[in-house]
Parts: C-alpha cells; sequence; structure tokens
C-alpha cells in the first residue's frame, strides 16, 4: 500500500480529553475518531489492526472445532423475556420498538438468539457438544463511557456459546476454549492472568476473566502463588474465626478470644434475646458523621466499631452491620439478595425504620419497606460492638447478635490487599487490570428457559448445559497500546501491526523514485506486509508518523542508498 494513496490522518497535538495512552494514542495516530460518549468511527489504520486481532481469534477458534456464524444485531424483546433478562439487564441494554410498537434489543450479548437457534436444530445427544460463535457489533449504554473504545457503547465482540450433554463434556471444552483464549492473547501480544471471576447476570457455575496488568485497569485483582481472583469473587477470611483457607471450615460463630465495644463478653449474647436501647450504655457523639470520625473522638480503631450500611432495593430496604474497617462488596450483596439495583437509603428511608444517618444500629427497627437485616460474618469476630444508638449524635456500646444473627451472618465484605488467601498460603496481594476475555460455564439456565432438548441414548429428552466465551476486539486493540507503546508511539507487535513494514523513500530524482519502488515491489513480492511512505512531506514529518503508528519494522531509502 502506497501511503500517498491512503489516509493517514495523524494529530500533531495530544487530545485534550484522553485521560490514558491507548486513547491518546488511537486518537493522535489516527486509528479512531470520536463522534459522541462512548462512540467511535474506526478509521483504516484501526480497522487493519481489528481484522488482524479477529483473525488471530477465528484461526484459534476454528483450531478448536468452533463453527462461525452471524446472527442480528436486532433481537426480538420476547427472547429476553423468555430468558428472564428482559427484566434483570438493567438500564445499559439498548431497548427500541419498530414501527409496528413491538420491542426489540440492541444486543449486549447473544445467550438468547444462540440458544433459541439451536433449540430449532439440535435433536440428538449425537448433535452434541456444539460450539459455535460469532464476530460481530454489540451495544451496551454504559452509564460512564471512557477510555476511549476500553469502556465504550458501541464495540466489536466474539462470543461464543458451546452446548453439551453433561458436565465433562462441558468441562472438556471450557478448557479447550482456556487454552485457546491464552493463544490468542499470546499470539496479539499480550500478558494475560486468568483469575476467578463472579458470572453476574450471565448466571452459571464457574467463571474466569483474562486481565491484563495495567495501572487503569478498572478491575481489581488479588492474587497469591495459589489463588487468583476477581476482587468482586474473593471470600474474606478471618483468622479470629477459624479461617486458614483451603479445606477449612469457617465457624459461623463469634470467637471466644477478646472482644469490643468496652472489652467486655456480652452476658449470654449466644442465647440472649436482641438487645434493645434500654440494655446497652449511650454514648454521647456530638457531631459524629462517619465511622473514621467516630473511631477518633472515641479513640479506637475503626475495626472495634460496627458500622451500618443502609441500601434501597427494587424489593425494599437492607440494613447491614459490618465491622467498622470493611467495605461492603455490592457484588456479593446483589448476588445474597437477587436484586437488580442497590443504592443508598435517603433520609426519609432512615426515618421510615426508626434511624437516623449517621447514628444507625442494627436493632430496635421498625419493619417498614420488607426491612431486612444482615450481617457480615466480620460481625461475628468480637461478642460486643460499639454502634448507632438510631438517635442523632448518640451511639451505644455493647451490643451484642443474638444465635440467630450469627447463623445468619454471611460474607458481604470485600476482599482488600494483606487479608488471608483462600488457599491457604499467605496473604494476597493487589494488582490492578483490563478484562480482555470471559468465559462461563452457563449450566442449564438459557437452554432450560427456551425448552431446548435433545435425545439422549436411550430416547428421553435430556437438558443440553451450556458454556459461554468473550473476548472484546476494540478492547483488546487498545489493551495492546497500553502494554506496548513509549514517549513517541506506539509499539506493535508485528502481529497485530496495521502494516509490517514501514518503507520511508526520500528522493530527489525520476531515478530514485523508480529505485525506491522497485524495491517497494519487491517487499511486495516477498510477501511482506508493507506501507511505502511516499508522501510529498519533509522527512521529518514522515518519520514521526512512522514513530506515532509503531509499525515493527522501518526501512529508509535516503542519499546514500541511492549513491551506492
Amino acid at each position: 500500500m502506497k501511503a500517498s494513496q491512503f489516509l493517514i490522518a495523524t494529530l500533531r497535538e495530544d487530545p485534550q480529553d484522553a485521560q490514558v495512552a491507548s486513547h491518546r494514542l488511537m486518537l493522535r495516530s489516527g486509528l479512531v475518531r470520536k463522534v459522541g460518549a462512548g462512540l467511535y468511527h474506526i478509521l483504516p489504520m484501526g480497522l487493519r489492526v481489528i481484522r488482524k486481532i479477529e483473525a488471530i481469534v477465528r484461526e484459534e477458534m476454528n483450531r478448536t472445532g468452533a463453527m462461525e456464524f452471524q446472527l442480528p444485531v436486532l433481537i426480538p424483546a420476547e427472547l429476553w423475556e423468555k430468558s428472564g433478562r428482559w427484566n434483570t439487564m438493567g438500564k445499559e441494554m439498548f431497548r427500541l420498538k419498530d414501527r409496528h410498537d413491538i420491542w426489540n434489543v440492541l444486543g449486549p450479548t447473544h445467550e438468547e438468539s444462540f440458544t433459541d437457534l439451536m433449540s430449532q436444530i439440535l435433536r440428538s445427544y449425537r448433535d452434541l457438544p456444539v460450539n459455535v460463535y460469532q464476530i460481530h457489533t454489540k451495544f451496551r449504554d454504559e452509564i460512564r463511557p471512557r477510555f476511549g473504545v476500553i469502556r465504550s457503547r458501541e464495540f466489536i465482540m466474539k462470543d461464543a456459546y458451546s452446548f453439551h450433554a453433561d458436565a465433562a463434556s462441558l468441562d472438556e471444552t471450557y478448557q479447550k476454549m482456556r487454552g485457546a483464549y491464552r493463544q490468542i492473547f499470546q499470539r496479539s501480544g499480550l500478558e494475560t492472568v486468568p483469575v476467578e471471576a463472579d458470572s453476574g447476570s450471565m448466571g452459571g457455575s464457574g467463571s474466569e476473566e483474562f486481565m491484563v496488568p495495567s495501572e487503569i485497569g478498572e478491575e481489581v485483582l488479588l492474587l497469591s502463588d495459589e489463588y487468583r481472583s476477581n476482587q468482586e469473587k474473593t471470600p474474606v477470611l478471618y483468622a479470629e474465626l477459624g479461617d486458614t483457607g483451603e479445606g477449612s471450615s469457617p465457624k459461623n460463630a463469634a470467637s471466644d478470644k477478646g472482644s469490643s465495644g468496652g472489652g467486655k463478653k456480652a452476658a449470654n449474647s449466644g442465647t440472649a434475646a436482641a438487645p434493645t436501647l434500654a440494655d446497652l450504655q449511650i454514648i454521647d457523639t456530638p457531631k459524629i458523621r462517619t465511622i473514621e470520625e467516630l473511631a477518633q473522638f472515641l479513640k479506637c480503631q475503626t475495626a472495634e466499631l460496627l458500622k451500618s450500611v443502609v441500601y434501597r432495593t427494587e424489593n425494599g430496604l437492607v440494613f447491614i452491620g459490618i465491622r467498622g474497617d470493611r467495605d461492603i462488596n455490592e457484588v456479593k450483596l446483589k448476588n445474597h439478595l437477587g436484586c437488580l439495583e442497590l443504592n443508598p437509603a435517603s433520609d426519609a428511608d432512615f426515618t421510615k425504620i426508626g434511624s437516623v444517618p449517621g447514628s444507625a444500629g442494627p436493632f430496635d427497627l421498625k419493619v417498614a419497606d420488607n426491612l431486612q437485616i444482615l450481617f457480615d460474618r466480620s460481625a461475628l469476630t468480637a461478642d460486643t460492638w460499639i454502634t448507632g444508638a438510631n438517635q442523632k449524635d448518640k451511639h451505644v456500646k455493647g451490643f451484642y447478635l443474638t444465635a440467630e444473627q450469627k447463623a445468619g451472618a454471611v460474607d458481604l465484605a470485600l476482599a482488600v490487599n494483606g487479608d488471608p488467601s483462600p488457599a491457604g498460603d499467605g496473604l494476597l496481594r493487589e494488582m490492578r487490570g483490563i478484562e480482555v476475555g470471559h468465559i462461563f460455564k452457563l449450566g442449564d439456565k438459557y437452554t432450560k428457559a427456551f425448552g431446548l432438548t435433545v435425545l439422549d441414548p436411550d430416547q428421553k429428552p435430556i437438558v443440553p448445559i451450556m458454556g459461554c466465551y468473550g473476548i472484546g476486539i476494540n478492547r483488546t486493540m487498545a489493551t495492546v497500546i497500553e502494554q506496548n507503546h513509549d514517549d513517541k508511539g506506539i509499539v506493535w507487535p508485528i502481529s497485530v501491526a496495521p502494516f509490517e513494514v514501514c518503507l520511508v523513500s526520500i528522493t530527489k530524482t525520476e531515478e530514485e523514485k523508480s529505485q525506491a519502488q522497485a524495491v517497494y515491489e519487491s517487499m511486495l513480492s516477498a510477501g511482506l506486509d508493507v506501507l511505502w511512505d511516499d508522501r510529498d512531506l519533509r522527512p521529518g514529518v514522515r518519520f514521526n508518523d512512522a514513530e506515532l503508528l509503531g509499525y515493527p519494522i522501518r526501512v529508509t531509502l535516503g542519499k546514500f542508498y541511492f549513491q551506492d
């Protein structure tokens, strides 16, 4: 390709709204142009990179025996109603009515579509296993599109879905896909870390994300030598409760070692009725609103306090008691409640349940709006606590959990750097990462919903189980740039570079141009993917563009070449 016949849309200055290196360099090098929030034109140079990544993905998918399809982006809402996700996907799903007043979806993913299609095709166990995929456009109305194409509202995705007669077959394909993903990312020039992950709205029993370590990563990973997980998925262990990691059976009861809330063991706290305000020592805490302010005022550690967090869900109010040094893991809480949305409770919500913000406590509460009271397992690490008195500027000392409350305590806390590893091999360390791929074991959630059955060897109907496997193509391109750039521009791995070779010719005569043409043609004949920068621009401009665009190999034909 001659640069004089190719649109090279580089910019001389850094775009002001670009926050990260990949976004800045993609705009400056003319790979993309922004249309609106989370929307980007892909220009010819960027499309060449996209097509090379797609080719790697396609080769590795085909090598596993998967078959490529292409399904409509526009999906009838009735398919999503069938799976139950019409109501659970939330506002990130684009919904629209056609001229016949019928609801449709711009596909954010295609479990429903592929399952519906396979229900019309699969008939016998002999048809299984089958693995189908597409490389297609997806749409998600992200609440905060950011970092260029890393989190955008329209993107290209490879999504695959496998169907199996039994768990052993699913496990085999899952491992094949896991290996294919490692190969795809390695060939694309990415170093990835597979970690355990939450399945979210996808459902299913097993899930792994392929993460690229990056300071700009939106995901927090927690790692040890034997354990790797997304922060959202990581359980929190407490030595006080006998938690030791893999193979242990955490005790679901308070430790008898030490105590908080005044340093006294609560009398009969395991069998006593729930405490009331009359049972507790009231402490004046004027103008205290946060757990940190309370700890400073009482000259104690936040871990000696029991804080209260109140949310409103679509099903009502939920009140959580959690140790003061811990934060709520909202993914764990959503999964436990089976809810879609969590919003901080309003002042009016606190009034309804007989409490006040800043001094809320998990006792003497009015039952309103389907109020649920939950305790995180951290509340089991001491016998008594200092907590809110449900009165303005007042807290109480000596609060304890009843036996029923202890038995119902669940892990709702966010694991952090330095927590014990669930594998029992020391402490967790934190790393940030960008998710470029995700694989799931979906079970029969979708096949059951769509009535997909096949006949087994005894001619009896069985419901197949599914796997799901996704790779973000645009995001992979951006992440390659995040891992491969310097102060002059992109440094492409040769496998995904827009061109493998950039030939820059500095010619003055027709004879020199003819010689440069001969070199260019010989490169093409040798099978090289070459861009000949023959533009009538100063050499410095062309060299700067070559550095910015990051071609792996640059060949310059200058006066010394032509003299020889």
